[in-house]
């Protein structure tokens, strides 16, 4: 039977990840390594300053008290002989779409697992509800990952609607849209009298084309997103090194 890994960034006491794990509980062995605590926007962080603390729980899970890259650095490579197949994280409370997957701690958590050589799939449900039906299409993926092919250093970013499963409209495959700049933080003043910031929400969309993850949450599909991890910008390449010429010349 297959083995699973999965993490997410909300905490290992969180709704998705227990809806994840009964989704695909007949379909695979599961190993479950989730941070101790909420750890949204923690993006692909490793803890390096201090050891880590890798608890077992009393419903099987484990609790690790670092970022959700951590965790799934130990559930691969660290603690257990055995390897996992394949890397699932989420389900996350909340969407991530766009340029989220900058700060997300649940696609980071794939992202991990793909760096360290697995086959490996980001869910979030883009609302708080029906994480059942995120579950289902987990449980489909999962089902047919075998036959997946992806290039070296990529994951699969998924964001499901929040709608019960009768109202989803399919699936499609996409790419990700961009948001506009967010909003100048919230000033607040603790008990003492002193300054301090929340960070504003994401910004609005700014790119929200018909094949892009948000026009298909939108119109109630299912958003796959293919993802790697080259950053560069190959189609800049040439006008970098026009500019770097350049400047040769002048100095």
């Amino acid at each position: 039977m297959r083995k699973l890994l999965l993490s997410n960034d909300d905490g290992v006491h969180a709704p998705g990840l227990r809806a994840l794990h009964d989704a695909l509980a007949a379909h695979a062995r599961l190993r479950v390594v989730a941070p101790d605590r909420d750890k949204s926007g923690a993006s692909n962080s490793l803890t390096l300053s201090r050891p880590l603390a890798l608890t077992a729980l009393d419903n099987g899970f484990y609790s690790v008290d670092g970022t959700p890259a951590d965790c799934v650095y130990l559930g691969v490579n660290g603690v257990w002989d055995e390897r996992p197949d394949l890397v699932i994280s989420g389900i996350n409370h909340g969407g991530n779409l766009g340029d989220d997957v900058l700060y997300s701690g649940t696609v980071a958590a794939a992202m991990e697992g793909r760096n360290l050589g697995m086959t490996a799939i980001a869910m979030s449900l883009v609302g708080c509800r029906h994480f059942e039906t995120a579950g289902r299409v987990a449980a489909s993926l999962v089902g047919a990952a075998d036959t997946l092919s992806l290039p070296p250093r990529s994951l699969l970013n998924v964001n499901v609607p929040d709608l019960p499963w009768e109202q989803i409209q399919g699936f499609r495959v996409t790419r990700m849209g961009y948001r506009g700049p967010a909003a100048r933080p919230l000033e607040v003043r603790d008990p003492r009298g002193r300054v301090r910031y929340w960070i504003a929400a994401a910004g609005e969309n700014a790119d929200d084309g018909s094949d892009t993850d948000f026009a298909a949450i939108e119109a109630g599909y299912v958003s796959i997103t293919p993802l790697h991890t080259d950053l560069t910008r190959h189609t800049a390449l040439h006008d970098v090194q026009d500019w770097l010429d350049a400047l040769s010349r002048v100095s």
